[in-house]
């Protein structure tokens, strides 16, 4: 399902400013060497994602799903200057295909690699985040929500990203078993009363949720 017509992304696009050269790297290996680069944040969200990061200025950023390394060097641009961020790649090639352009920027030195299991990685992370990414295994939305939550200072933010899930988490039975995890995550934020949280129509469906 197209869900942003391709005349107002590419508008959208040309009025935006535009990647760094490193970004453009990322996003070009990534569309030719994998079948699934949509997975890829791109030029739009990940504009979006340093905007964000900005505005908040976090000390620590937690990203889950690291995939090639976009929206982590996007996400720590907005930094404090002590600041981190740790991100965690279950597949150890994409792992070290991004450490290799984390190791290239000058944002490097503040990014945390971990590859792995997230469910077994955040546990033993003894932080407290001011901005978490979820951008990994589906069906392990909530899991995740549950384990950083905690974690997350008041008022901190976290964005869930593919909450529309191609189209298909706005079915009422969707097939599929990412699918019917988004759906699930999504009706299971809808029902909390402890953030506020709106949903970003960009892209495949951004959840923007803060901690009351």
């Amino acid at each position: 399902m197209d869900l942003i017509l391709p005349l107002v992304q590419e508008y959208a696009e040309t009025h935006s400013s535009p990647e760094d050269n490193l970004l453009q790297e990322i996003h070009a290996f990534t569309q030719n060497e994998y079948p699934e680069a949509h997975m890829i944040s791109g030029h739009l969200q990940g504009k979006l994602l340093e905007m964000v990061s900005f505005m908040i200025q976090p000390r620590r950023i937690l990203e889950i799903g690291t995939f090639t390394g976009y929206s982590a060097l996007c996400l720590a641009k907005g930094l404090q200057e002590e600041g981190q961020l740790h991100t965690i790649e279950l597949r150890e090639k994409d792992a070290d295909l991004a450490r290799n352009y984390f190791d290239r920027s000058s944002l490097g030195k503040k990014i945390i690699s971990h590859t792995g299991n997230a469910l077994e990685i955040i546990p033993k992370l003894v932080e407290t985040w001011d901005l978490v990414f979820i951008d990994a295994d589906k069906p392990a939305y909530v899991e995740y929500f549950n384990l950083v939550f905690p974690q997350l200072r008041k008022n901190g933010f976290i964005l869930a990203d593919n909450i529309f899930f191609h189209g298909k988490a706005l079915e009422q039975n969707p097939s599929g078993k990412s699918a019917k995890g988004i759906r699930d995550f999504n009706e299971f934020i809808l029902g909390r009363n402890d953030i506020e949280k709106m949903v970003l129509t960009i892209r495949d469906g951004l959840y923007l949720i803060r901690k009351l």
